[in-house]
């Protein structure tokens, strides 16, 4: 009963070791990830004039897919920096002299790893498809509303790429616009001149684009050496597109669909074997990401106490080093499922299976305080170098 109950508050004390590092690294990660995609939204703020609430409801609906990997990274960190301040601070070496192993300590380890695959889990299969079909459709909302923004009634405006636009009035509540003049350089070679009486901005939901039909108007386009065209019309649509905006889409569709919607799209027969590797990859994605929570921590527990005289810096710099080794074989095991190497599964499962195999074999030997070869490298490295430097000044 009394051994229980020391087992218990060493239990809960390690666990309370890893939970501030955790909440400190995902906040740091994730602000990280989000820097890159901050840039593009603030130039949406500043120039275009569109609503700081959308941009936070922007930012809210990308926390998702930055969340499915910042809530691992942040795991492996808050286990090396917590073991490794546990083992500087000789605390570890007075738990097992109280008759604590390292496998003793494993529950709180466990419990922490099982919360954040879980979290992850819930991330990668229920708000990460929400926050980016929310993220494209709210994106789409502030595109149109930037178009009766920027359609200001007597000025040239120019803020769409390609195209030069002038109205002589616009009304925002119907879209209506009159008194159109465009001047087109889109194709360079054949620039057109558009004027029009009438005009109706045209949305289409469902292809996410935006048209300005124009009504009872007239092209005057330039034919080079050749002369000159003119051509009138009753009806001419000019699409509109947004090649700043773009940059801060999803880059991938599969990311947009539930796990239901992947299954099915999986099982139709008609899918392209390309696009089937694609569904089939970001499938297994959602699957492997959650369970990197619990190789990471079962390696960040040996690695975190070989570590321990290097301080947080260090533990911190080990992390990142980790994290991109991690990516790099999830990258290669991407290419390898994308050209039909190896399956889709093994693919995107490569990685843990690496690591987890690494984990085990280092917790082994640092349960049975076995000599690792990787950690007395550099020491190794040192003592050869200065002995080579003390001999050759014996030599001169």
């Amino acid at each position: 009963m009394y051994h229980s109950a020391i087992m218990k508050t060493f239990h809960v004390y390690i666990f309370k070791e890893i939970i501030v590092p955790f909440i400190l690294g995902f906040a740091v990660f994730t602000f990280v990830l989000l820097m890159g995609r901050l840039i593009n939204l603030a130039e949406l703020v500043i120039a275009k004039g569109v609503p700081l609430a959308d941009i936070l409801r922007l930012l809210s609906y990308m926390l998702p897919s930055f969340s499915s990997i910042s809530v691992p990274m942040s795991c492996l960190l808050a286990v090396l920096l917590a073991f490794g301040r546990l083992s500087s601070d000789n605390e570890i070496t007075a738990m097992k002299a109280g008759g604590i192993s390292l496998y003793g300590m494993l529950p709180p380890v466990i419990v922490f790893a099982a919360l954040t695959c879980l979290i992850t889990a819930a991330i990668t299969v229920y708000a990460l498809p929400w926050g980016n079909t929310s993220f494209k459709s709210l994106l789409y909302n502030v595109i149109n509303l930037r178009v009766n923004v920027s359609l200001k009634d007597g000025v040239f405006n120019d803020d769409f790429p390609g195209l030069v636009i002038y109205v002589a009035k616009h009304d925002r509540e119907s879209h209506l616009v009159s008194g159109v003049l465009i001047y087109d350089e889109r194709k360079l070679e054949e620039p057109a001149t558009i004027f029009a009486r009438n005009g109706l901005i045209m949305t289409d939901p469902s292809r996410k684009s935006l048209r300005l039909r124009l009504i009872d108007g007239g092209v005057h386009r330039s034919r080079g050496e050749s002369g000159y065209q003119l051509m009138k019309f009753a009806t001419y649509d000019v699409s509109i597109t947004f090649s700043k905006t773009q940059q801060i889409m999803p880059a991938y569709k599969e990311s947009d669909l539930s796990f239901s919607e992947l299954r099915t799209a999986m099982k139709q027969k008609d899918t392209d074997v390309k696009e089937l590797r694609e569904l089939a990859i970001e499938y297994h994605r959602r699957l492997a990401f959650p369970f990197a929570c619990f190789v990471f921590a079962c390696i960040g527990i040996p690695l975190g106490l070989q570590n321990r005289r290097s301080g947080k810096s260090s533990g911190f710099s080990l992390c990142i080093a980790l994290l991109l080794l991690y990516y790099i074989f999830l990258s290669a095991g991407k290419t390898m499922g994308q050209k039909g190497t190896v399956t889709p599964m093994l693919a995107m499962w490569l990685p843990n299976l690496v690591f987890i195999g690494m984990g085990i074999y280092l917790f082994k030997k640092t349960a049975h305080e076995e000599r690792i070869l990787l950690f007395e490298l550099p020491a190794m490295l040192l003592a050869w170098v200065q002995a080579r430097v003390k001999a050759w000044r014996k030599a001169l």
